[in-house]
């Protein structure tokens, strides 16, 4: 593994698994899905079309602080548009620093025109220290003498 790896290994070894809601879901559809799958955004779609991206983030923020309903509120009024996106063959640093200019800490990932994944700031810091991890692993061994010429 290196840390120069693409998206399209982290999705191959996370799964590609995209759980999404609609624009015209309530607000409590959508966070009553991300407790039950244990996710911090999900992708808004009309057909098969990335419209946004609604987080816990988005909730907080628009919904609770705002005082709104979040069962009378629509997905669509407080979710993300401007999104920032990745493709399959984007590195792992590149992610990273979307993320950090943009304070975001999910990107969906696009693959012609079509949503294939969502990549989170843990799958990235996961991959990275899994990286560095078998780097050093390699080094140890080599170091040792147990590893093959």
């Amino acid at each position: 593994m290196e840390i120069t790896t693409t998206i399209g290994s982290i999705l191959n070894r996370k799964g590609t698994t995209v759980w999404s809601v609609s624009p015209t879901n309530t607000v409590f559809e959508a966070i009553s899905m991300m407790a039950e799958k244990n996710i911090g955004a999900l992708p808004v779609l009309e057909g098969d079309r990335l419209v946004g991206l609604i987080s816990e983030r988005d909730y907080a923020r628009k919904v609770i602080l705002l005082g709104r309903g979040s069962k009378e509120t629509a997905v669509a009024e407080i979710m993300t548009v401007n999104l920032k996106t990745v493709g399959l063959g984007d590195s792992v640093q590149e992610c990273m620093q979307i993320m950090t200019e943009n304070r975001v800490r999910h990107l969906p990932v696009l693959e012609g025109g079509k949503l294939v994944g969502l990549i989170s700031i843990g799958d990235c810091v996961n991959w990275i220290i899994s990286a560095q991890t078998a780097a050093i692993d390699d080094l140890e061994r080599f170091v040792t003498g147990a590893y093959p010429a």
